[in-house]
């Protein structure tokens, strides 16, 4: 890709090449930076070059696409005002909330496998934090945060867990960074907010010989069509649930589905068995669904929430999780003498150990058999309707 004089919208949103690439002249020394990340990504950042006592320095902007290329060049303005008027733009500006966060994600997604993660945290935070998202870091205190997670800590707790957790990153990047002196999502919130309840590290499940009954309660429910058959898929699989929400029709051939490394635990594709009851749920998905990607798509026709699940599980009174499904599924395979290696590759965990060393097969025919077990335990002889 050739480079412009001056930098357009178009291009900045387009351009795929690593590099440094000017504004040109009377860009007043704006630039954009465009980086590989390890997992495969591109992350592109405006930065000012500005001569402050006669030697170079880089003003940072912000990252693109939060900052436009319209805003950088506004910002680049304003710099060059305040440094004809003496002042020194190194000093540091105290950040927002939602440009800590931005810092705190800086860090940490080059680690994570799932490209959409970023976009998770960013979202949740302006959704449900909006009323502190855009103060300074320096304005916002514990009660304030208390105020953000009070709607949703006790009836959205895998929501709050995870939006008192992001929060609590952004300001921990701010103390880091000497904007401020605690964390007002830390510590200062022990004792505060009502404890969930416990069970020691473990996901909510049920015995396996209750899941019948609790698939079934799911069925006759009022949820949309999407939201019933992936809880199915999840309990016929036992796959996770980000799994089985990300689900794409183009993973399945035949009756195998392959869910690719990006959305596995062991970052490898995973070849999951697919028994008749579970192809059942694909056919009705292929019936009520739309063009969506996804096989279960939500209203929207994008990928279903995590939290769409577990409100269900809830609403129904099921003591139960999503992903607590995977341990009754286990539990069962140790009632039936399901040899550990097939039970555990049926899990989609990773067999350790000089039992790993040597095992070289998925097993797929050995987990076939199984999964088709499982089906009929669950359904009898009436698959799902």
């Amino acid at each position: 890709m050739g480079r412009p004089r001056t930098l357009t919208a178009v291009f900045v949103r387009t351009v795929n090449q690593p590099g440094r690439y000017g504004d040109g002249r009377g860009g007043y020394g704006l630039s954009l930076l465009v980086r590989a990340t390890r997992n495969g990504r591109l992350s592109k950042t405006w930065s000012q070059r500005l001569y402050i006592n006669g030697k170079p320095a880089m003003i940072g902007l912000g990252n693109y696409p939060i900052v436009t290329l319209a805003e950088a060049r506004a910002k680049c303005v304003e710099n060059r005002r305040a440094f004809e008027q003496g002042r020194d733009l190194r000093s540091p500006k105290m950040p927002t909330v939602a440009e800590a966060l931005d810092k705190a994600i800086e860090t940490r997604e080059q680690h994570w496998r799932n490209p959409r993660t970023a976009k998770a945290w960013r979202s949740s935070v302006h959704n449900h934090a909006a009323s502190i998202v855009d103060r300074r870091v320096d304005q916002v205190s514990t009660a304030d945060v208390v105020a953000v997670l009070n709607p949703v800590w006790t009836t959205k707790p895998e929501l709050g867990r995870k939006l008192r957790q992001r929060l609590s990153m952004a300001f921990k990047w701010a103390v880091a960074a000497n904007h401020i002196a605690t964390n007002p999502a830390g510590d200062a919130l022990s004792g505060v907010l009502p404890r969930h309840a416990s069970n020691g590290g473990h996901f909510d499940s049920l015995p396996a010989s209750d899941v019948p009954a609790a698939l079934a309660t799911i069925d006759a429910s009022g949820a949309f069509w999407s939201t019933k058959a992936a809880i199915w898929m999840l309990a016929l699989t036992a796959t996770r649930s980000s799994e089985v929400r990300g689900m794409r029709w183009d993973e399945i051939q035949d009756d195998v589905w392959t869910i690719p490394a990006d959305r596995t635990k062991t970052a490898k594709p995973q070849r999951v068995p697919l028994s008749s009851a579970a192809l059942a749920v694909l056919e009705q998905a292929r019936t009520l669904g739309d063009d969506s990607e996804y096989v279960f798509p939500n209203r929207r026709g994008s990928q279903t929430t995590v939290e769409a699940l577990s409100k269900l599980c809830r609403d129904r009174g099921l003591a139960m999780t999503p992903h607590g499904l995977r341990s009754s599924f286990r539990s069962w395979c140790a009632e039936q003498s399901i040899p550990r290696e097939v039970a555990e590759m049926s899990l989609g965990h990773a067999v350790r150990g000089v039992e790993g060393a040597y095992q070289r097969s998925d097993l797929l025919e050995q987990r076939r058999d199984v999964m088709e077990q499982w089906g009929q335990y669950l359904y009898g002889e009436d698959l799902p309707a």
